[in-house]
């Protein structure tokens, strides 16, 4: 997929289905880009599909399966969102500490990766 240039591509972007019950728009929310009024998707889309599919397929459908529904709270982070965010205090580390984890197309030293933060919202966990 080409880089994001348009209200079309981004909603072909929110429509890739990553797993069984996951798309991507789930993962794309951010408080602080609505805040803002920064964009939060990726510069590289088809890496962030890639690792979010891994993350999904691999992570979240085992424990949602397991557990029950899984709530995002904060997943993908545009390098533009997540810098504004450690700026701003909004509890956001570095970009650099953020590749492979929030920032899913950047590699970091390890290569490339996908954090979620996640909860269960009718889990006794």
């Amino acid at each position: 997929m080409k880089k994001v240039s348009s209200i079309a591509k981004l909603e072909d972007l929110g429509r890739i289905q990553l797993s069984k019950s996951f798309f991507m728009r789930d993962f794309l929310y951010s408080e602080i880009a609505n805040w803002y009024g920064v964009p939060n998707f990726p510069d590289h889309p088809d890496i962030a599909i890639r690792t979010g599919t891994e993350l999904c397929q691999q992570l979240l459908e085992p424990l949602q399966e397991k557990f029950g529904r899984i709530a995002i709270r904060s997943a993908y982070r545009s390098p533009s969102v997540n810098q504004l965010g450690n700026e701003k205090g909004h509890n956001c580390a570095s970009n650099e500490k953020n590749f492979a984890s929030h920032i899913w197309d950047y590699p970091d030293a390890k290569g490339y990766g996908a954090t979620a933060c996640i909860s269960f919202p009718h889990s006794s966990i």
